[in-house]
């Protein structure tokens, strides 16, 4: 069977900085307590009226097209995971093929929160597998910072704004994403979601009034799924594979909180210096964390490196996808 390699990747941030200790002057926090607990130091924030996820998301795609010395109009299909758009429709994928200059190709948005770029990749496979399409981008991206309520410190010192391409082509034998895991389950929906904004309860004065059109999350509920399902799922992966600790070049999780992905690389069996690790740069950036690794990591990757992608987020949704790295 054909397979889907990645054969390139970019990724964008914000210049802006929101460092831990501006958020000890906006909340009720300190740098100790959010570091020791999440790992997190800094994360990036997109500035600037009218900006949204497409902007950050346009910014890696062009880098990527540019660095991969591939011309717009051979691409065949763009795919954005993100629970931020722009707007509820169109589709942040259109925006950002229109911005980049794409033109007459399918464009279409997934939103499985912080698992969404492995659905994303997962969906963008199926396309080069079957032979209908040569070129495809996978692209993570989101505004965290647009419906995050900075009055909350529970949820305020965690995210970030980012965004991350891949280029998906047909692999040579042997090389690319070799399996996928896509999982959820319904009766996490309340643990981690915002509450208000889609057609249950559209905006009024009541719903903006509550502060329901921000991040909510019930922090200890989400961290025992959390960590119980990624660390199940990477490891079923392995499992699937025949792959063992030692045949694993690279643990590419999630970047929510660094507890979660100790657990998720200590289940594995892998040590701490085969896990990709950004979080204190970035935070968490929903569906761009995965590309960001990816990018921030490249110049240590290795051809035929065996590569474990894992995530979990809002939903719940989880997943796990194994890549032979092909370049």
């Amino acid at each position: 069977m054909m397979r889907a390699a990645i054969t390139g990747v970019h990724g964008y941030v914000p210049d802006y900085i929101l460092t831990n200790a501006e958020l000890e002057r906006m909340v009720d926090t300190n740098d100790e307590w959010i570091t020791t607990r999440t790992g997190i130091k800094e994360r990036h924030i997109l500035k600037g009226e009218g900006m949204g996820s497409s902007h950050m998301g346009a910014e890696a795609v062009r880098g990527l097209l540019t660095k991969t010395n591939t011309a717009p109009e051979d691409i065949d299909l763009l795919i954005c995971a993100t629970v931020t758009p722009d707007y509820v429709f169109p589709a942040t994928a259109n925006l950002i093929c229109d911005m980049v200059g794409i033109r007459n190709v399918g464009s279409f948005d997934i939103q499985a929160a912080c698992s969404g770029f492995l659905y994303a990749l997962t969906v963008g496979t199926q396309f080069i597998e079957s032979g209908k399409y040569r070129k495809v981008i996978v692209v993570g991206a989101d505004k965290m910072s647009s419906i995050v309520d900075y009055t909350d410190r529970t949820t305020c010192v965690l995210f970030g704004d980012g965004a991350g391409a891949v280029l998906l082509e047909a692999a040579e034998e042997g090389y690319g994403i070799v399996d996928s895991i896509i999982r959820s389950d319904g009766v996490g929906q309340y643990h981690l979601f915002q509450k208000a904004g889609g057609s249950r309860y559209p905006p009024t004065h009541e719903t903006v009034e509550k502060r329901w059109h921000y991040v909510y999350q019930d922090g200890p509920s989400v961290f025992k799924f959390a960590v119980k399902n990624m660390a199940d799922v990477s490891a079923e992966i392995m499992q699937r594979n025949n792959l063992k600790g030692s045949d694993v070049a690279w643990l590419v999780p999630h970047q929510a909180n660094k507890r979660i992905i100790d657990a998720t690389a200590n289940r594995m069996g892998i040590g701490s210096d085969k896990v990709m690790l950004n979080i204190h740069k970035y935070g968490n950036t929903t569906a761009a964390t995965i590309p960001l690794c990816l990018f921030d990591y490249e110049s240590k990757l290795s051809k035929g490196d065996n590569l474990v992608l894992a995530a979990f987020g809002g939903g719940f949704t989880w997943g796990a996808v194994y890549v032979k790295w092909s370049y």
